[in-house]
């Protein structure tokens, strides 16, 4: 709750959820357009280049005339097949500069804006070339399992009870049970995975979201192999940034010689010793504050490469260090901003309402009966939770009383005709 004269920036305060549905539908009409634009041949370079502007002229489009700070959340990124953290090549890195889309390439695509600090990324994962078209063999199984383990995903995070009907003691009954554990949720996600012979992206994580921050007080691990541990747990009135990783590898990682050309401005202070230094930090606060950046989006990319060398040094900057598959193998990601929240609202991204598990920013649902393989999933009580809504439905009892939904096992035995979760 805000104080006296501070604005609230929780999910309270309407005026919040608005910034982070307009922030979110920023992200969403940019990504689709990138999406359009990933064609065989196609410059990763340019695609994230025109992916930028057209996030800054849409984000000019609103609150105009107000004094409230907005712009990108996260630069366009285009990271190859076996690619694993996102990648913003530069122009004056010529190699790099040069790189281009394969066919039937696997493509992840991330982006996102805000708005008064309250900002959504969205990431999607797509075949080159494969639009409106079939996708059958390993592609196949790694889109699957990737979209099934993200649904998967986004109900294991729902608060215990959060959904529970019956009476108000079975009710409390289901409140009282404990949150599902890092690990536990690492292995019923391998389940899914495995299902299609892929695996999960080792140290996939998901953060909590608050204004300003993007790694926030809370997080979720997924297949650690450092030893880390899960960090608080979703609660009602969260907004997450939601990521899932799976490879057609082992899912081990391991960071390439690329420059890292991504970055995000620490709480570190210092007092940077060269004038370069301290004219690109002062740079930075100014455009991004504190959400990550492309080099190449500064004035003048060559004195960036040289000016961040210090403030990385002196940890007033982290850098992203590019990262791919272990094995070369092709990866899938996908993040989601969601919203837990009291009332329910049809957004881009997450949230957790008292109605569930909120899409705020999220890719668009993947179309599965485009996707052909004789893999699917077996196990009873994962096919049990994927049948589950990640939140209650409104105004519309009456109305869709009559209709039958598929259920998840049916859909997993019939691939051709499946569309379990696709809307919830």
């Amino acid at each position: 709750m805000a104080e006296d004269g501070a604005i609230d920036y929780t999910l309270n305060n309407p005026d919040t959820l608005t910034k982070y549905k307009t922030a979110a539908q920023i992200s969403h009409r940019v990504l689709e357009a990138v999406t359009g634009w990933c064609t065989e041949g196609a410059k990763i370079l340019s695609l994230c280049e025109r992916g930028d502007k057209l996030l800054e002229e849409e984000v000019a489009k609103v609150y105009k005339g107000k004094k409230i700070p907005k712009g990108i959340s996260h630069p366009t990124t285009v990271s190859p097949s076996s690619f694993v953290t996102p990648y913003t090549p530069l122009s004056t890195d010529s190699e790099d500069a040069a790189t281009v889309l394969k066919p039937k390439e696997v493509v992840k695509i991330q982006l996102g804006a805000q708005i008064d600090g309250l900002g959504t990324i969205v990431c999607d994962t797509v075949i080159v070339s494969a639009k409106g078209g079939e996708v059958s063999g390993r592609e196949a199984d790694l889109m699957l399992a990737t979209y099934y383990a993200n649904e998967l995903l986004l109900r294991l995070m729902i608060p215990p009870g959060l959904l529970a009907s019956g009476s108000d003691e079975e009710k409390q009954k289901a409140s009282s049970q404990k949150p599902i554990t890092q690990s536990k949720i690492t292995q019923m996600l391998e389940k899914v995975v495995k299902s299609y012979d892929c695996n999960l992206v080792e140290g996939t994580t998901s953060w909590l979201f608050e204004r300003n921050e993007i790694e926030g007080k809370k997080k979720i691990v997924l297949a650690a192999a450092d030893g880390s541990k899960a960090e608080g747990v979703p609660e009602l009135g969260d907004v997450w940034g939601v990521e899932m990783g799976v490879s057609l590898g082992t899912g081990k990682i391991k960071t390439l010689d690329n420059r890292p050309t991504l970055h995000r401005r620490t709480t570190t202070t210092y007092q940077l010793k060269r004038p370069s230094s301290r004219q690109i930090l002062s740079e930075i606060v100014k455009k991004f504050g504190t959400f990550p950046f492309s080099l190449r989006q500064l004035d003048d990319e060559r004195a960036a490469k040289v000016g961040v060398v210090e403030c990385v040094r002196q940890n007033v900057v982290r850098q992203y260090e590019v990262v791919s598959d272990k094995d070369s193998a092709p990866v899938a990601r996908l993040l989601t901003t969601i919203e837990v929240l009291e009332v329910f609202n049809r957004l881009i991204g997450s949230a957790i309402t008292k109605n569930g598990v909120v899409r705020l920013g999220a890719p668009p649902a993947l179309d599965t009966t485009k996707y052909k393989t004789d893999k699917k999933i077996t196990d009873d009580e994962i096919l049990k939770i994927l049948e589950q809504p990640t939140a209650k439905p409104t105004g519309t009892k009456n109305k869709n009383k009559k209709k039958k939904k598929k259920p998840a096992k049916k859909v997993a035995e019939d691939e051709d005709d499946e569309d379990s979760s696709d809307e919830e």
